[in-house]
């Protein structure tokens, strides 16, 4: 129970990565807020949380509004009188090249991705700056930096623009205790790596040969990164951006 009586947030909650990592904080003994913008999705978290025995509130926001990020952190400092560790997970897929990808795609993809990393360290470096500290985790992707494929322009312009930012402000706040890194994962057991109507197994083949290590990830393999990278036992890691994808990107 090495988080209990942490006050844990973590932005696109509702489902895939970010409910796993709610789900892991939860059993670790820490008090997690999801948020997201659907509330349906937000409310089966909590209640997996709970189902296990953990403790979860969920609260609506939209990380591309400054307005809605700002009150989030409000609530959860109203509520706990604390933030200590923040997973900002949010994200959002487009494919299509240079040429073919819409222009409100581009945008859209950027907004969630990057400028909602952007607004949500914005607003939740302040409360962790005049509490003495706290930590950061920003997920980003081995698309982008470390490797690019034909098709995700827009998504890897903007995870390799969440790492650059990340990395930025880890270099900036950390004289005040403020502790950020980035964990980057390829594929993974998720909605998000799913082909339009592909089978679980679909998936599961497609990456077999795909990967170096011959299948993704399970979103566990994500969350125990992130723990570990939330913990005290990661706190001389600082600027860091762990990739996690099977050699893809060795």
């Amino acid at each position: 129970m090495k988080y209990r009586d942490k006050i844990v947030l973590v932005t696109g909650g509702g489902s895939g990565v970010g409910r796993a990592t709610a789900l892991a904080f939860a059993r670790a003994g820490a008090e997690v807020v999801v948020s997201g913008r659907n509330p349906e999705t937000l409310g089966h978290t909590v209640k997996q949380v709970e189902t296990h025995g953990g403790r979860a509130v969920a609260i609506t926001a939209d990380v591309t509004r400054s307005t809605d990020v700002g009150q989030l952190v409000d609530d959860v400092i109203q509520r706990f009188g604390q933030l200590d560790i923040a997973v900002n997970n949010a994200g959002v897929l487009a494919v299509g090249t240079v040429t073919e990808l819409p222009e409100q795609e581009w945008h859209r993809v950027l907004d969630v991705n990057t400028t909602g990393v952007f607004l949500a360290m914005k607003h939740q470096i302040p409360v962790m700056r005049a509490a003495g500290g706290g930590v950061i985790v920003n997920i980003g992707s081995n698309i982008g930096a470390h490797m690019r494929l034909p098709g995700f322009g827009a998504y890897a312009a903007s995870k390799a623009a969440v790492g650059v930012l990340s990395r930025t402000a880890a270099l900036e706040y950390i004289r005040d205790g403020v502790r950020i890194n980035v964990v980057s994962p390829g594929p993974v057991e998720a909605p998000m790596s799913l082909l339009p109507g592909e089978t679980d197994a679909d998936r599961a083949a497609r990456f077999q040969d795909q990967q170096p290590i011959g299948r993704i990830a399970t979103v566990d393999e994500v969350t125990s990164a992130v723990l570990w990278v939330a913990s005290d036992e990661a706190s001389y890691v600082v600027g860091h951006d762990l990739v996690i994808d099977g050699a893809a990107t060795a």
